[in-house]
């Protein structure tokens, strides 16, 4: 009985002070990469990355619009037009 109640001593003290740099480490962490996802650089390239591949992804749409359902078709072109009449203000667009 002894040795099970120094054992689940053990295990208690060591999940508290466990968990208690885990947070500390988990908050240390979060702020890293909040700082990274506001440096201008970061967000310029996110950008920059985001448009590349919207053009990307309209040549492709172009070159094989033909072939697709016109189902198909219909609801990608209405979903260029809805996104062309709201620009998003993602980026540094802003700053």
């Amino acid at each position: 009985m002894r040795y099970r109640l120094t054992f689940i001593t053990g295990l208690a003290i060591g999940y508290v002070l466990g968990t208690r740099a885990g947070r500390e480490r988990y908050e240390q962490l979060r702020k890293c990469a909040q700082r990274f996802a506001q440096n201008p650089a970061v967000r310029n390239t996110a950008e920059s990355a985001a448009l590349t591949g919207r053009e990307a992804a309209t040549k492709a749409f172009d070159k094989v619009e033909d072939r697709l359902p016109n189902s198909f078709s219909t609801r990608i072109r209405s979903l260029r037009d809805h996104r062309g009449a709201a620009e998003d203000d993602w980026g540094t667009s802003n700053t």
